[in-house]
């Protein structure tokens, strides 16, 4: 019996292993999105930095491990066979959660999901001890107290974080403005000092208690000269700084980004932790226990767990050494850091978010409160506030470095990193797990609202997308605890096979969410991103004809060949390749609402001398638009028609039809060809084809109708025909003014 709950043990470590690496992927936006939006250094920099501060604080870790122990429950009431059913469920759920956040790319919590599944897995475990011995009541198996100040203090960091980002940000910006590169040779130095001091106090200091390499003696000095150690890095770190600055014209604001980047990194290690290996640790202190007796599984109690086990040193820095190895490798923690820099931004963009009616009316409330308290104030007041946050300067600068600007200036930068560790390293002190995630993303939205990055263009969409984040988390409690629950009934009632079971069921979803992960990148690249060469901040017109004829072709080629495919799967009844060109065509539509998108800004920097020709690109594209939106009204009834079970066409309809595909094919290859040789001498030749293959749809169309008066066509199957003539009509229309507008672009060019 040993043997087997040592297997369990290693699988134990084995989910440990595997959470660590999802846990990454999802918590590496905490500590990269400041630097890598601000652009503070080279990726690389950026991520030695943070390479660094998690080994260094995965040794700062072993205090916390305690929360994994009898943070949630009282392990004095629960024998050995029951706490290793609570943590086997804990982490085959964790491991689950975490990796499917990851594929879709948004930020959760590892400390919410821990907390939580621990709280599931050790109420279904209670329930069953409950059901067969009612001496005891559910509240003195969990440990209340201690899980509702747990609970209470993640909810409690949202507000915090985000209150305390968007007043630091306030009072920062007011003081510096985004013209602040003057006042920085003269208070820069000072700004610095105090940033890196308080990084120094916060988790230096306050840390040292929870440090495994560190002696008593020394945790005492430290403790007792704490005002001292303050004064001289204060004042160290001033006058370095300024000698930097002086002598080898070093930018302060990168010290501190990078410094808070190496403090985050430390702060999350040494919180997040816990979260990946404290239950692994736990459950092998567990084993020991169990081992050391000669007792069986049911019969020995784990009292022991109550009291102080200190972590071995070399486990924290293995766990911190394959935290750093995922960091470097993993392309899902890309995806997570892109969501936070994308509502964080202080330009808008490609919202990547919707709208919401809860959003429109927190816009709305907040527009007419802004408007109401300017006109309560002075005019003066208000004009010199509107000169401090005055961003058309840093927009100048952002532009002209094109692709490579910063998401953010690194003041916010500096502000993100300096205020999310300090509150994260007060947490770790007071033994608190509270959620690196939802500090640092709150933080970051808090210091965005205030820095008015959220203009009425964008607010709206970054408003929904924070309300989305923030739903996912509350998702994510339900759904652990939920998952948790479930899990340690099965193993409760089923017996430690079903195990296996589990652990396969893990390593399928983490299969398959690895390949929706790469269909989605495949998918991005796909879309792309029409980026087109610069030459001092500007674009020269012959370049984006260039992009465009290419973007054209590529597109209308696919249309081509997926209106063909659609006939045929339609006529063949092949719902699931309809299913596939569905997704296929949702594609080209996002390609052609990027490029729509880019409208604005590639006009922006178009050469002055050729700002005529936008005049011709616009009108391209938004017929490349509507012919992309004819094809999604073609194939999209198709599939829902089979997907309903309706009849299909009748022979002579798709005879038909049929002879429409071949011709619309011919059509379409003859303007790809006209569009690619940029030689229009045959359009005429095309608006003749054009006009046939129309007068060969109003006979398709007559026919139809006859059949309808006859009452030979049922409902459904005549408003699908109706609907494919009509798309197609419109396809071809716009078609022929793409490629009208497409001969006046080059023509225009030539003069």
């Amino acid at each position: 019996m040993e043997n087997i709950y040592l297997i369990l043990v290693v699988v134990l470590f084995a989910l440990a292993f595997s959470d660590l690496i999802v846990g990454v992927s999802n918590d590496a936006v905490n500590f990269l999105n400041s630097a890598i939006g601000a652009k503070a250094a080279p990726y690389k920099i950026i991520m030695i930095v943070a390479a660094l501060g998690i080994l260094f604080g995965a040794t700062f870790s072993s205090g916390m491990m305690e929360v994994a122990r009898k943070g949630i429950f009282n392990p004095q009431f629960f024998f050995f066979d029951e706490i290793m059913i609570i943590f086997l469920a804990v982490m085959i759920t964790d491991v689950i959660l975490l990796d499917l956040f990851n594929t879709f790319g948004m930020p959760t919590s590892t400390t919410v999901s821990i907390v939580f599944e621990m709280l599931g897995a050790a109420v279904a475990v209670s329930l069953i001890k409950v059901s067969n011995d009612s001496s005891m009541a559910l509240s003195q198996y969990i440990n209340t107290a201690k899980a509702l100040a747990i609970i209470s203090g993640i909810l409690l960091s949202v507000v915090i974080s985000f209150s305390v980002g968007a007043i630091v940000q306030y009072l920062t910006r007011l003081m510096f403005s985004f013209d602040y590169t003057k006042r920085l040779k003269y208070f820069g130095a000072l700004w610095g000092g105090l940033a890196i001091t308080a990084i120094t106090y916060f988790i230096l200091i306050k840390g040292a208690k929870g440090a495994s390499f560190m002696d008593p003696s020394t945790k005492d000095w430290i403790k007792s000269n704490g005002f001292t150690i303050i004064l001289i890095s204060l004042a160290g770190w001033t006058i370095l700084l300024q000698i930097l600055k002086l002598i080898f014209k070093i930018d302060i604001l990168k010290i501190i980004v990078l410094a808070g980047t190496f403090a985050l990194a430390m702060a999350f290690a040494g919180n997040d932790l816990v979260n990946f290996i404290g239950v692994p640790l736990a459950g092998f202190e567990s084993f020991k226990i169990f081992s050391a007796s000669n007792l069986g599984a049911g019969e020995v109690g784990m009292g022991a767990l109550a009291g102080k086990v200190s972590t071995p040193t070399y486990m924290l820095i293995i766990a911190g050494a394959v935290m750093v190895i995922t960091l470097w490798t993993s392309k899902k923690a890309k995806a997570v850091v892109k969501t936070s820099l994308d509502l964080s931004r202080q330009q808008e963009g490609d919202e990547r978010f919707g709208s919401s009616m809860l959003a429109r009316s927190i816009v709305r409330s907040a527009v007419n409160a802004s408007n109401t308290m300017r006109e309560t104030m002075p005019s003066a007041l208000v004009n010199t506030l509107d000169k401090q946050f005055d961003s058309k300067n840093y927009e100048e600068r952002r532009k002209e470095l094109g692709s490579e600007a910063p998401a953010f200036d690194m003041l916010r930068a500096s502000v993100n990193l300096v205020v999310a560790s300090i509150l994260i390293s007060i947490a770790t002190n007071m033994k608190l797990p509270l959620s690196t995630t939802y500090v640092t993303f709150m933080v970051a939205m808090g210091s965005s609202l205030a820095d008015r990055a959220w203009g009425r263009e964008s607010a709206v969409y970054r408003i929904t997308g924070v309300l989305s984040v923030i739903g996912g988390w509350f998702f994510t409690a339900l759904s652990a605890f939920t998952v948790a629950f479930i899990m340690a009934l099965l193993i409760s009632l089923l017996g430690l096979w079903v195990i296996a079971v589990l652990v396969a069921i893990a390593i399928y979803t983490i299969f398959r969410t690895h390949l929706i992960h790469k269909k989605n990148e495949a998918n991005e690249t796909e879309v792309g991103d029409f980026e087109i060469e610069e030459v001092n901040g500007e674009i020269l017109a012959e370049k984006v004809l260039e992009k465009c004829k290419l973007s054209v072709t590529d597109i209308l080629t696919k249309v081509s060949k997926i209106y063909v495919q659609a006939v045929q799967d339609f006529e063949n009844e092949d719902r699931k390749s309809l299913k596939e060109i569905n997704k296929t065509v949702r594609n080209i539509n996002k390609k052609t609402k990027k490029l729509k998108n880019n409208v604005y800004p590639t006009v922006i920097k178009l050469q002055e001398q050729s700002i005529d020709s936008s005049l011709y690109y616009v009108q391209v594209i938004d017929y490349l638009r509507e012919t992309a939106h004819c094809l999604s009204f073609i194939t999209e009834p198709c599939y829902d028609h089979l997907d309903n079970n309706h009849k299909v066409f009748k022979p002579e309809q798709f005879e038909d039809l049929n002879k429409l595909k071949v011709s619309v094919q011919d059509f379409m290859d003859k303007t790809v060809k006209l569009i690619n040789k940029g030689n229009f001498d045959q359009l005429n030749d095309l608006m003749e084809l054009q006009s046939s293959i129309i007068d060969n749809i109003r006979d398709f169309r007559k026919a139809q109708l006859k059949r309808i008066k006859n009452e030979k066509a049922g409902t459904k199957v005549s408003l699908l025909y109706l609907n494919i003539l009509h798309e197609t009509q419109n396809l071809l229309l716009h078609l022929v003014n793409l490629t009208k507008a497409q001969r006046d672009f080059v023509d225009y060019q030539k003069k």
